[in-house]
């Protein structure tokens, strides 16, 4: 383990001889000390140290307990990728006798093995670890090895892209593992530790402060991120994704995530999901084996001196703070319990909204079917609405294993087909497939990379939030291609 030093000197002055012994101590974090003293003559001056307070070893942070502890909990995941190459092969006969270039005939496609690693945090004695979604995602194999060495295959439990965290599961006993903390009581400045696999540096740990909290960075690529990350000075690099952020009793309070560079590499800060929001899908992957995701319906704007620039005479508002209300979904929660259009949502159950992603985390830790109370300014006046939560379907009830999530099963990434598009294919709407996976329903049926898809099962597709609000098995696809022509695909189970 990298040693710990932690330098403590007093100065003791002279005052007739004017000169004063610094005392040194070195103290590792293995319990040894070393002590030496030096001598060394200084000016005596009646004002020196006079700015100085006493030393209290109580009032400052020993990181060596979290870090000791903490650091055999946390595992590196090793994931492996297996990816069809195309293989070419060509006849000598033609180059020999100088006909160009050689033949180009297309092989029999080989498998070759992709690897990729991470870090992930036991957090049951039994061998659950929750991870970052981008480190397993589309992986065959995974592999997990201890802190101690020891090696484990490990199966995926279930994922969450919206939040980028996934629950993984080995198989073991009497296992490390790291107690959640609470993200919502960290302050700005407190000591915290990130802990992982940076550059295959198995159990390599950091220390850094809270530099903020809340941030919203839109970099999840999902068109329902959830993002509310902790920032911290605590250096993360690649390898670290997935790993511990703890506190200094060495709780979990996040997992590391992001780092927002220009080089991809630490440069003075990093992002994790708060364990508030981890919690919570880690708790719903393992029960449910999917996400409880709660909507309130409505869509908002943050109101910063920006919107009350832009808008706020317009609108009669001059106070920065609360979201204002842009859109209510009809028929949803929110416009259910009378919400509407140009209120201004101040507080989530009396957690006021003093950032663009209150609201959001607040509405992230609950399911359908949860109650929250939303303190609503409208006009002049303050009024207080009970909100029935619901889920992608718009109902208030949790969804079961059986429910679909379209776009897993599907088996690819989406964006909303633009207005440029629909003109040209002389469409309402659509959603374009801009990647296809593995494994999916749009491999097996053979569908293109392009296709825009504007039903499914005989339902309407406006665009990719319609795709949440399908929890049937998938039985047909209907579309377009960007040259116009039409397609029907008939899913056989």
């Amino acid at each position: 383990m990298k040693k710990a030093l932690l330098f403590i000197g007093t100065l003791a002055v002279a005052a007739a001889a004017g000169v004063s012994a610094a005392y040194f101590t070195l103290r590792y974090a293995e319990g040894k000390e070393q002590i030496r003293f030096v001598e060394r003559t200084v000016e005596h001056s009646p004002a020196a140290g006079s700015h100085f307070t006493a030393y209290s070893a109580d009032q400052y942070p020993d990181l060596t307990y979290a870090a000791e502890n903490a650091v055999q909990a946390v595992v590196n995941i090793e994931a492996v990728q297996e990816v069809e190459i195309a293989q070419r092969s060509y006849d000598p006969f033609w180059e020999f006798f100088g006909f160009g270039a050689p033949q180009q005939n297309q092989g029999q496609p080989r498998i070759q093995e992709r690897r990729a690693g991470g870090s992930g945090v036991i957090i049951t004695e039994d061998g659950y670890i929750v991870t970052n979604n981008h480190v397993v995602e589309n992986a065959t194999k995974l592999r997990v090895k201890l802190n101690d060495g020891t090696v484990y295959d490990a199966k995926i439990i279930g994922t969450d892209p919206t939040t980028d965290i996934a629950l993984i599961k080995i198989e073991g006993s009497n296992l490390p593992t790291i107690p959640f903390g609470s993200s919502e009581a960290l302050r700005l400045g407190e000591w915290v530790l990130a802990i992982g696999s940076p550059f295959d540096l198995q159990s390599t740990i950091t220390a850094g402060i809270v530099s903020a909290k809340a941030r919203r960075l839109d970099v999840i690529p999902d068109d329902l991120r959830i993002e509310s990350f902790i920032q911290t000075d605590a250096a993360v690099n690649p390898g670290n994704s997935g790993g511990a952020l703890v506190n200094t009793r060495g709780e979990l309070v996040g997992i590391n995530t992001v780092i927002k560079s220009s080089t991809g590499s630490y440069i003075g800060y990093s992002f994790a999901v708060p364990e508030s929001i981890v919690r919570k899908v880690v708790v719903d992957l393992k029960e449910y084996g999917m996400v409880q995701r709660a909507l309130l319906g409505v869509s908002y704007r943050f109101i910063d001196q920006e919107f009350i620039d832009a808008t706020g005479k317009e609108l009669g508002i001059d106070k920065v703070g609360g979201v204002y209300v842009a859109g209510v979904t009809e028929d949803g929660a929110a416009s259910e319990a009378g919400i509407r259009k140009g209120d201004i949502i101040t507080a989530v159950d009396g957690v006021k909204i003093e950032n663009a992603t209150t609201l959001t985390e607040q509405i992230a830790k609950r399911r359908p079917n949860d109650k929250v109370v939303l303190s609503v300014k409208r006009g002049g006046d303050m009024k207080q609405f009970t909100v029935t939560l619901r889920n992608k379907a718009g109902k208030a009830e949790l969804l079961t294993r059986e429910s679909v999530d379209v776009a897993a099963v599907l088996g690819g990434r989406f964006a909303d087909a633009g207005a440029k598009l629909c003109r040209e294919l002389e469409i309402d709407g659509g959603v374009q497939v801009t990647e296809i996976k593995r494994g999916g329903l749009l491999e097996r049926a053979r569908v293109k990379k392009g296709f825009v898809i504007t039903h499914i099962n005989d339902k309407n597709v406006y665009r990719t939030a319609d795709l949440d609000k399908i929890t049937d098995k998938v039985s047909s696809i209907d579309g377009i291609y960007p040259d116009g022509r039409a397609a029907s695909y008939v899913i056989v189970q």
